[in-house]
C-alpha cells in the first residue's frame, strides 16, 4: 500500500499581501483571464484521454485566473459499469486537503490572541510535556527504549510537520507499528473514539527524532484539530463552520456528509493487484484499518488532518480567500500578515520532496522553481484520493485537480501534465 504523502511538484516563496480584492470567484460570464481558451482546450484531450485509459473513471477539473474562472470541466462517469454521469460540483473525499484548513483555524485563534506559534503543545495537552524519542525498537515483540527529547514540540512544529510525530496505519516503519498497538488512527474512520482520548494517547508515545530537526509527515495536524478544540472550548466542526466555512460560502464541505447528500458522493475506486480498476464496496482498507463507509456515516471524530469531503468549486473559495491575502466576499478570514506567514518557508534549510514548507502548504524557493512552470511562491498540497490543488500568488492562477482514487498509479504523470497544460495558456 502506498504512502498517505503525495509526490507534488509544487512551489515556494513568500506570498505578498493582497487585499484589493474581496469578491467571490466569478463563474459566469466568464470574462477576460489573461488565458487562452484555444490553448485550453488541450487540457480536454489529456484529461479525456485518462479517462479512456482508465486512469480513473472521471475526473473534475477547476482553473480561475484573477478571480474568473477560466476552465471548469468533468469527464467521464462516477460509475462506468451503470452509466452514472459525473456531475458537476460532485462532492470529494478531499483527505490531507483538510490540514489546510486545520492550519488558517489555528491562525484565527493566532490572531484573536488566544495561542501563539511558539508556544508549546503541552500548555494545551498536557500529555506531550517532557517528548522521548525512539531510540531503539525491537519488532519481535513491539518493545522499544528511549531517550529524553532537547526541547517540547511546539505549534509551530505541529504546523510544520517538523514535530518527529509520523502516520499510523499508512505510516511506515517503528513508529507505525507503535501506533497500530496503541490503536492510534490515522483520521480517517475513527468515529468510535473521542479524539481526546487519542490525541492524550499519542502524547505519551516516542518521536522519531528531535522536534525541528526533519521534516516528517505525520499526525500533527490531527494533534493541532485537537488544540483548537481545547482553545476554543468548541468542537473543530462548530469551529469550522463558525469561522470558516460559513463566510467563504463553503455549502457542501463536511466531516460526516448529511444523509440528503449521500449520492452526491463520488465513487472511491481502488487499483486491484492485477492492475485494474474496482469501485470500492463502501470502504477500503489501509495496513489492517477498515474505513467504513467514510464519510456516509455518523460521527463525531474531527480529523483535522484528513477529515473533510468538499466540492471543487467550495475548496477554490477557501484558496481565493488565501490567494487575496485573507479576505473572500467583503469578509476577512486572516490578515494578509498570516496569510505571508503561511505560505513562505518555515523549515529553514529541511526540505519537503525538494522543496519547502509554510505554516500548512508547500510552497517553493526560486531554486525549486527551476522544476514547474509554477511561479516562485506557488503555494498547495493535496489529499490521498487524488485530489491536488495550488495557488500562483504571482500569475494569480489557482488550479485544481479532482479525482477518487486509492493507489493511483498515474498521479504524477497526471498531475504535472495538469499544470503544464494550464500555464502554457497564460497570454498575459
Amino acid at each position: 500500500m502506498r504512502k498517505y504523502i503525495l509526490i507534488l511538484t509544487f512551489l515556494p516563496f513568500a506570498v505578498g499581501a493582497r487585499t484589493q480584492s474581496t469578491r467571490p470567484v466569478t463563474y459566469e460570464p466568464r470574462g477576460q483571464t489573461g488565458m487562452s481558451a484555444e490553448r485550453l482546450r488541450l487540457l480536454d484531450t489529456v484529461l479525456q484521454q485518462a479517462v479512456d485509459n482508465k486512469w480513473a473513471p472521471g475526473m473534475e477539473a477547476l482553473v480561475i485566473r484573477g478571480g474568473k474562472v477560466a476552465y471548469h470541466k468533468v469527464f467521464g462517469s462516477d460509475d462506468p459499469a451503470s452509466g452514472k454521469k459525473l456531475e458537476m460540483n460532485a462532492i470529494y473525499r478531499v483527505a490531507s486537503q483538510t490540514k489546510a484548513i486545520t492550519s488558517v483555524a489555528v491562525m484565527i485563534l493566532y490572531e484573536q490572541g488566544k495561542l501563539l506559534l511558539d508556544d508549546p503543545v503541552s500548555k494545551y495537552i498536557p500529555a506531550f510535556r517532557n517528548p522521548k524519542i525512539l531510540d531503539v525498537y525491537h519488532p519481535s515483540d513491539t518493545s522499544y527504549s528511549v531517550i529524553p527529547a532537547k526541547k517540547e514540540i511546539t505549534i509551530r512544529h505541529l504546523l510544520t510537520h517538523t514535530s518527529g510525530l509520523g502516520y499510523s496505519q499508512i505510516g511506515d516503519g517503528a513508529l507505525n507499528e507503535i501506533y497500530c498497538k496503541h490503536r492510534i488512527p490515522c483520521g480517517l474512520g475513527s468515529q468510535h473514539r473521542s479524539l481526546s482520548e487519542v490525541m492524550n494517547e499519542l502524547g505519551t508515545l516516542p518521536l522519531a527524532h528531535e522536534p525541528g530537526e526533519r521534516f516528517t509527515y505525520g499526525l500533527n495536524v490531527d494533534v493541532l484539530g485537537y488544540i483548537v478544540e481545547r482553545v476554543s472550548g468548541i468542537s473543530l466542526d462548530a469551529f469550522f463552520k463558525r469561522y470558516i466555512f460559513g463566510p467563504l460560502d463553503m455549502r457542501d464541505t463536511y466531516f460526516y456528509l448529511p444523509k440528503e447528500k449521500y449520492k452526491r458522493l463520488v465513487n472511491l475506486y481502488i487499483v486491484d493487484d492485477s492492475g485494474v480498476l474496482v469501485k470500492s464496496p463502501g470502504y477500503f482498507e489501509t495496513s489492517g484499518s477498515v474505513l467504513k463507509d467514510y464519510p456516509a456515516t455518523e460521527g463525531s471524530y474531527y480529523s483535522g488532518g484528513a477529515g473533510l469531503v468538499s466540492t471543487i468549486t467550495d475548496y477554490a473559495h477557501f484558496l481565493q480567500m488565501l490567494l487575496d491575502g485573507g479576505a473572500y466576499n467583503g469578509k476577512r478570514i486572516l490578515s494578509s500578515t498570516s496569510v505571508r506567514l503561511m505560505t513562505m518557508n518555515q523549515i529553514g534549510p529541511l526540505l519537503c520532496h525538494s522543496q519547502k514548507f509554510g505554516l500548512g502548504f508547500l510552497v517553493i524557493s526560486a531554486e525549486g522553481s527551476a522544476l514547474t512552470p509554477q511561479s516562485e511562491g506557488t503555494f498547495g498540497w493535496g489529499g490521498a484520493f487524488s485530489t491536488v490543488y495550488w495557488v500562483d500568488p504571482r500569475k494569480k492562477i489557482i488550479g485544481l485537480l479532482y479525482r477518487q482514487m486509492w493507489n493511483d498509479q498515474h498521479e504524477e504523470e497526471l498531475n504535472g501534465k495538469f499544470k503544464a497544460l494550464v500555464y502554457q495558456a497564460v497570454t498575459e
